[in-house]
């Protein structure tokens, strides 16, 4: 069973159309973050160790993270409203 089929078992069926496409961005997201997580989030300048920044990964990660976080609250209202 894939991740979809889970979160389609846990939503009301009158509720399942409404909350039809947060499902599959929440698909989409976990997939993203997963593969977010690989790589590093943070670079440090060789010359200067000290120095340091956050990758291009790590913001998607942080942007992601707040949707992926949304769209499980969404789902949460509808399964205990």
């Amino acid at each position: 069973m894939d991740r979809r089929d889970e979160l389609v078992k846990i939503v009301p069926a009158e509720s399942l159309e409404l909350v039809s496409s947060v499902i599959d961005d929440v698909v989409f997201l976990e997939t993203r973050l997963t593969e977010l997580k690989k790589l590093p989030f943070i670079e440090v300048n060789p010359k200067n160790p000290m120095k340091q920044r956050t990758t291009p990964a790590a913001k998607q990660y942080k942007e992601f993270l707040q949707q992926y976080i949304n769209c499980v609250k969404m789902i949460e209202a509808v399964i205990y409203r």
